[in-house]
């Protein structure tokens, strides 16, 4: 396993990170004793960087349980931000609820301090010099060791290193984008403004959601297409797309796991590649992949296929700013318009 340094924080990551979404009894691997040895293979491997949320129901138990005696061998993430109930203050940004919300993840995970601490969605409502002062205090207090945020728009990115050089707090070290052989939007400007920073770069869905995997295929009976899981698993676009991605992994002699993953972690702006394995033979097929590296003609390919800087469709969970959600933040109001 070849350790990448996480931005500029000088703490070395392995290029594989264990996303612990799947360790949730309610929504991944129902058995924690099995999700505890995965964990284990896991770190036997050399992944040292598991990340989590606290909005991933029992996720922090789970991995906080399954790190009794290897705590210091592992660069613990977690998040906050995403609603953890129906308290309309159970969720965002505001330093009330991060200096609640970090202290019920410290217990959880067993732990007394998190190594990277992350805002898991923008939060428009509250002024970003809250954040930054709150996580700042918690690294003053010795509860957090680095902070970071995830699926921050660009601009949004720069706007925070500036409230923190302006502010005199700690920056966010970093990011942590959606990205994949399907979606590649990144590239275009939040990958060169987190390296332009000296930022650590934690990319999640490499494996497009379970449309990378070599399951989910154009007609075929898939169960999670079938339940309306996730609606990208029944975009023809992204469908149609795989297929050429299938087709190319077999020129490589590569399982299309394999191609994703070395694909996800060849940019340079990438650190760590997050993988969530609900069952043993998921990590095991992930793992024989680890030292997979593309020719320049492969990832040729791969630009040809979907051009740097672009997705196809859009990925379920991914952010959507105020300003794409919301009509009135883009049209004048009709008196206005009328004028005009």
């Amino acid at each position: 396993m070849q350790y990448r340094t996480l931005g500029r924080t000088g703490i070395k990551v392995s290029p594989y990170a264990l996303g612990a979404l799947m360790f949730a009894t309610s929504v991944g691997n129902p058995d924690p004793g099995d999700s505890a040895r995965v964990i284990h293979k896991a770190l036997d491997a050399g992944i040292n960087l598991i990340d989590t949320a606290d909005a991933y129901g029992d996720s922090e138990e789970v991995v906080g349980r399954a790190l009794k005696g290897r705590r210091d061998d592992v660069v613990l993430a977690t998040k906050v931000g995403r609603p953890t109930g129906e308290d309309p203050n159970h969720q965002g940004a505001s330093r009330r609820w991060i200096m609640t919300a970090v202290e019920n993840s410290l217990r959880r995970l067993r732990t007394d301090h998190i190594d990277l601490y992350q805002l898991q969605r923008p939060d428009p409502t509250t002024d970003i010099e809250e954040t930054l002062s709150a996580f700042s205090d918690l690294i003053h207090a010795g509860k957090v060791r680095a902070i970071g945020t995830s699926t921050m728009p660009a601009s949004d990115i720069v706007h925070a290193q500036w409230v923190a050089d302006r502010r005199g707090l700690h920056r966010f070290h970093t990011e942590q984008p959606p990205y994949s052989l399907l979606n590649r939007g990144i590239e275009r400007e939040v990958l060169p403004v987190a390296q332009r920073h000296g930022m650590g770069t934690l990319v999640w869905g490499p494996l497009g959601q379970g449309l990378l995997t070599g399951r989910v295929r154009r007609g075929g009976r898939n169960e999670l297409r079938r339940a309306g899981f996730f609606e990208h698993l029944n975009d023809e676009r992204r469908l149609d797309t795989v297929e050429r991605f299938i087709s190319l992994a077999e020129e490589a002699g590569l399982p299309l796991t394999h191609l994703a993953m070395a694909f996800a972690t060849a940019h340079p702006g990438v650190t760590s590649a997050i993988v969530g394995p609900r069952t043993m033979s998921h990590l095991d097929d992930l793992l024989a992949g680890v030292d997979v590296a593309l020719s320049g003609d492969v990832l040729d390919r791969i630009d040809e296929i979907v051009p740097p800087g672009t997705d196809v469709g859009t990925l379920d969970q991914a952010y959507v700013p105020p300003a794409l959600q919301r009509a009135g933040l883009r049209r004048r109001p009709t008196g206005e318009r009328a004028a005009a």
